[in-house]
């Protein structure tokens, strides 16, 4: 059975079942006899799009802020998720918060910004996001719309007090997945990264530029920062924690507005 009418037979509403994107349901490649595991995968995508419940549980254990504790929220997709899983504790004695869902696009993160980051009351949230807007993984998204929705981000971070880092994409590399640039075409990213820059500076953000130190001599996500050209591994991501704790300190430097 095709993953589409697999999931016409369980009874989803169409519009439901179009929230999830041909790029997922070809990753989910659902055989002809689901099991009850896969069954249930695919359901929690329907009910839960934007992945609230992933922290649900954390959220509601974290306790307020402490007097004068400076709390910190990653918020983004896979590359800050898998940042405390690559290189062990995430930011070692710092306490910060990751916030990040592998896979997830700005609308979902939009939907659920007030959740994982609001509800928390940090004094300051890392943004980066974007990537998986550009490849198309919860449906087609222009540029314009990925701005909009960043921006969204930023306006309710600063209703809230809440300080903002806003970070530049990375670079992909065709070094081992042939694929990367295709799905992530560099000029996209590039130019989504041209208007983060230029809406950092007009709104008076703190700008977190990932993207030059990251980037060989070719523009491409150098080849020992990653391990299939796309995600940092450990190099990479100490690339990127100084310039992240850097723009942190900043930040926190800077009254809210």
């Amino acid at each position: 059975m095709r993953t589409s009418l697999f999931l016409a037979a369980i009874g989803f509403a169409g519009s439901a079942i179009s929230a999830i994107s041909a790029t997922e349901q070809a990753r989910i490649s659902l055989p002809d006899n689901p099991t009850a595991d896969q069954r249930a995968d695919i359901e929690q995508r329907l009910n839960d799009w934007p992945l609230l419940a992933r922290f649900a549980a954390d959220n509601a254990a974290l306790p307020a802020p402490k007097p004068g504790e400076k709390r910190v929220v990653f918020f983004g997709d896979s590359i800050t998720d898998f940042w405390g899983r690559s290189v062990g504790e995430f930011f070692p004695g710092k306490g910060y918060i990751n916030r990040g869902i592998s896979g997830q696009t700005t609308p979902q993160m939009l939907v659920r910004f007030r959740a994982d980051v609001i509800a928390l009351k940090p004094g300051v949230v890392v943004i980066l996001a974007g990537t998986n807007d550009i490849s198309g993984n919860t449906g087609a998204s222009t540029l314009a719309m990925t701005e909009d929705n960043l921006s969204s981000m930023a306006e309710l971070a600063r209703v809230h007090g809440i300080r903002v880092v806003i970070a530049t994409l990375l670079p992909v590399s065709d070094y081992v997945d042939v694929t990367q640039t295709t799905r992530r075409p560099p000029a996209q990213i590039l130019a989504l990264n041209r208007w983060i820059r230029d809406y950092a500076s007009r709104e008076h953000l703190v700008l977190l530029d990932y993207y030059p130190a990251m980037a060989d001599a070719s523009a491409a996500l150098a080849r020992t920062l990653t391990d299939d050209g796309l995600h940092p591994n450990a190099q990479g991501y100490a690339v990127m924690a100084p310039l992240a704790q850097r723009a942190v300190d900043a930040a926190l430097a800077t009254p809210s507005r």
